[in-house]
């Protein structure tokens, strides 16, 4: 199975960029914690201050499925997603 890249690009509202950054921080361990997780990093766009990108790295697809179906996805994607001013764009790629 290949190991998998999945890229998430977000827009938040400009206002929410310090929630968001504490959330993320607040969950980032619990999944990199998550089996078949090997990395996840969080950017900032170069050019728009409120554009952030999740990268995280998975064993498998099943792996990074598993997350998605988690509780620990549930809640902190309903909380993220609160906080958006634009839908946003996920990209998975084979590494």
């Amino acid at each position: 199975m290949p190991a998998i890249i999945r890229i998430v690009r977000m827009t938040f509202q400009p206002e929410k960029c310090t929630d968001f950054e504490g959330l993320y921080d607040s969950v980032c361990q619990k999944i990199m914690s998550m089996p078949g997780c090997t990395s996840l990093s969080l950017k900032h766009d170069a050019n728009q201050p409120n554009v952030y990108y999740t990268l995280s790295h998975w064993n498998s697809e099943e792996s990074l499925q598993a997350y998605r179906h988690s509780e620990l996805f549930k809640q902190t994607w309903a909380l993220t997603k609160a906080m958006f001013a634009d839908a946003p764009q996920a990209f998975s790629l084979i590494e």
